[in-house]
C-alpha cells in the first residue's frame, strides 16, 4: 500500500510537473507575442510622431506663404489709399493717369467713401448689406474694423474714405486657424490610439489632449506626474506652431498595449482557479465515493457480524451448562461483547453520531485491562490514571473505543511485539489531552502526515484505513484533534488526542 501511495505521489508530482512546463510556454509564446505586437506599435507610434512633425512644417511653411499673400493684401489696400490722396490733392496740370489705373483697378480692398454728413456716396468690395446703407454711422461696430482717409477737395468741403484688409486677407486668416486647429486634433485623436497631451512651452499649461482623462488634465499634481511619466517612455516631440510659439507633444503607448502586457498573467491565472477547482472538485468527487465504499462495507461487514454473533453467544451460554472451565466462558464473553462492539462500530459509520457525557477514565482502564491479555506477553499498557475520579466529555462510547484500539495496536506493531505502551491524560482549562506513547522505532517527520491518509501502511498486509478512521473520527465527528506530537526515531511516539470539554451550562 505504501508503494501505491508513493506511486499516486509520483503521478502528481509528474502531472504538476507538466502544468508548470505548459504554463512556462504560453507566458514564454505570450510574452513573444506581446513584444512583436510592442515593436509594430512601437514603428506605428515613430511613424505618427515622424507624421506629426512633417505636418508642423507643413502648416508652418503654408503659414509663412499666407503671410506673404497678406502682406501684399495690405500694402494693395495702403496703396489705394495713397492714390485716393493723391488724386485729390494733385494740380489740374499734373498727370494722374497712374493713380487712376490703381483706383479703378481695384477689385479686393472694401473701401467707403462718406461725405462731410456721413451719407455714404460710393461703396466698393463691400458686401449687399453694406451697399444698401445711406449712413456710415449704420455699419455700427463694424466700423471699427476700418481704417479711414479724411479728403478736402473744396476749402471747406471734404469727404472721408474708409477702408480695410481684403475679403481675401481674412478667408486667408480663417483657413491658418482651420488648419492649425486641425492639426491639434489629428495629433490628439489619432488611429493608433496613443495618449498625447500637447503643451505650451512652460511644459505646463495644456493646449489640447487625447485619450487622456479630464480629472488629470485638471489637476496640476496628476498633470505634472503624467507629463513625467510619458517624459519617461518617449522625449517630448518639439514644434515650432503659427501663433502658438515653441509647443511640446507627450506621448505614451497605447492602453490597448499596455492591457496585453498583463495578458500573459491574467491568462495563467485564469488557468491556475481552472485547474485548483477542477483539482478540488475532483478530490471532492473521490472522497464523496470513498466514502460511499467505506459506508456500505461498513454497514454490510456489521449486517454480516450479526448471525455469528448470535450463534456465538448461544453456545457460550450452552459452555455454561457444562462442565467447562469457567475462566473459559468468560473470556469468550468478552470476546463476544467485543464483537457486539465492533458491529455497533460498524453500523454506526456514515450516520452522524450522537455525542453524549460519558467518564472516559473507565473506558480507558477497561479497553487497556482487556487488550493487555490479547496483545503480546512481552508487551505492556499502562494507563496512569489522572487524580480525578471522573472526566466527562462528549464523546460516542463505541468510536472513542474504536480509536484508542488503533492507536494502541498501531504501537504494538511499531515495537515489534516488544516494549511498553504508556497511557496519560492531561488538562487544561479548555482541552483534554490523552497521550498514548510507545517504545517502538518512531516516524519520521516526513511520514508524519502521511500516515493518516487512505492507504498508507507500513505493515505487509493491511488496508491501511485505521489511523485514517481514527483521525476522521476524532476531528470531524468529536471536533477535537488527533496528531503525532512527537516522535523519535528508535525511541517511540507520542500520538495526542486532543478533545473539547463540555461546557458549563449555567
Amino acid at each position: 500500500m505504501a508503494k501505491n501511495l508513493l506511486y499516486k505521489t509520483h503521478w502528481r508530482w509528474l502531472l504538476f510537473i507538466s502544468a508548470l512546463v505548459v504554463f512556462i510556454f504560453i507566458i514564454y509564446y505570450s510574452s513573444r507575442l506581446i513584444k512583436n505586437i510592442a515593436k509594430e506599435e512601437r514603428q506605428r507610434i515613430e511613424i505618427w510622431a515622424g507624421a506629426i512633425t512633417y505636418k508642423a512644417q507643413i502648416v508652418n511653411e503654408t503659414e509663412h506663404f499666407f503671410n506673404s499673400i497678406r502682406m501684399e493684401e495690405g500694402n494693395h489696400a495702403t496703396l489705394l489709399a495713397k492714390a485716393i490722396k493723391k488724386v485729390t490733392e494733385a494740380d489740374l496740370d499734373e498727370d494722374l493717369t497712374f493713380y487712376q489705373d490703381i483706383i479703378t483697378s481695384n477689385s479686393t480692398v472694401p473701401t467707403i467713401i462718406a461725405n462731410m454728413k456721413g451719407d455714404i456716396d460710393a461703396a466698393v468690395n463691400v458686401p449687399d448689406s453694406i451697399q444698401n446703407m445711406k449712413n456710415i454711422s449704420e455699419l455700427g461696430h463694424e466700423r471699427e474694423e476700418y481704417d479711414s482717409l479724411k479728403l478736402t477737395y473744396y476749402a471747406h468741403d471734404y469727404v472721408t474714405i474708409y477702408y480695410k484688409q481684403s475679403q481675401i486677407y481674412y478667408d486667408l486668416h480663417t483657413v491658418i486657424d482651420n488648419l492649425l486647429q486641425s492639426f491639434f486634433q489629428e495629433t490628439v485623436i489619432n488611429s493608433a490610439s496613443v495618449p498625447v497631451i500637447i503643451t505650451d512651452s512652460t511644459q505646463t499649461q495644456v493646449i489640447t489632449a487625447g485619450n487622456i482623462d479630464s480629472a488629470t488634465i485638471n489637476n496640476p499634481t496628476a498633470l505634472a506626474d503624467r507629463l513625467d511619466v510619458m517624459k519617461g517612455d518617449n522625449e517630448p516631440i518639439v514644434l515650432d506652431m503659427v501663433d502658438r510659439g515653441r509647443c511640446y507633444v507627450f506621448y505614451e503607448e497605447s492602453s490597448v498595449l499596455k492591457q496585453l502586457r498583463y495578458f500573459p498573467y491574467i491568462e495563467l491565472g485564469i488557468v491556475l482557479i481552472f485547474i485548483i477547482v477542477a483539482y478540488l472538485l475532483l478530490s471532492v468527487s473521490r472522497k464523496s465515493e470513498q466514502n460511499r465504499v467505506w459506508v456500505g462495507m461498513s454497514k454490510e461487514t456489521a449486517h454480516q457480524l450479526g448471525t455469528p454473533i448470535s450463534s456465538l453467544m448461544a453456545w457460550n451460554e450452552l459452555l455454561k451448562e457444562m462442565d467447562v472451565d469457567p475462566s473459559v466462558s468468560t473470556e469468550i464473553g468478552k470476546d463476544v461483547h467485543r464483537l457486539e462492539t465492533i458491529a455497533q462500530r460498524f453500523s454506526k459509520i456514515g450516520s452522524a453520531p450522537v455525542l453524549e457525557p460519558t467518564d472516559i477514565i473507565p473506558i480507558i482502564d477497561d479497553f487497556t485491562s482487556y487488550m493487555q491479555s490479547r496483545i503480546p506477553s512481552l508487551v505492556s499498557i499502562k494507563f496512569n490514571k489522572p487524580e480525578k475520579e471522573n472526566l466527562v466529555l462528549p464523546i460516542n462510547r463505541y468510536l472513542f473505543e474504536w480509536v484508542i484500539e488503533n492507536l494502541i495496536k498501531n504501537a504494538v506493531d511499531a515495537m515489534d511485539g516488544k516494549g511498553a505502551i504508556n497511557i496519560d491524560i492531561v488538562e487544561d482549562s479548555k482541552h483534554v489531552c490523552i497521550d498514548v506513547t510507545d517504545t517502538g522505532k518512531g516516524i519520521p517527520n516526513k511520514l508524519q502526515r502521511q500516515i493518516f491518509k487512505p492507504g498508507y501502511t507500513s505493515k505487509s498486509r493491511g488496508w491501511g484505513l485505521g489511523l485514517t478512521l481514527a483521525k476522521r473520527i476524532i476531528n470531524e465527528y468529536h471536533k477535537g484533534k488527533l496528531f503525532v506530537k512527537s516522535s523519535v526515531i528508535d525511541h517511540g511516539t507520542v500520538m495526542r488526542i486532543q478533545l473539547k470539554k463540555q461546557k458549563n451550562k449555567d
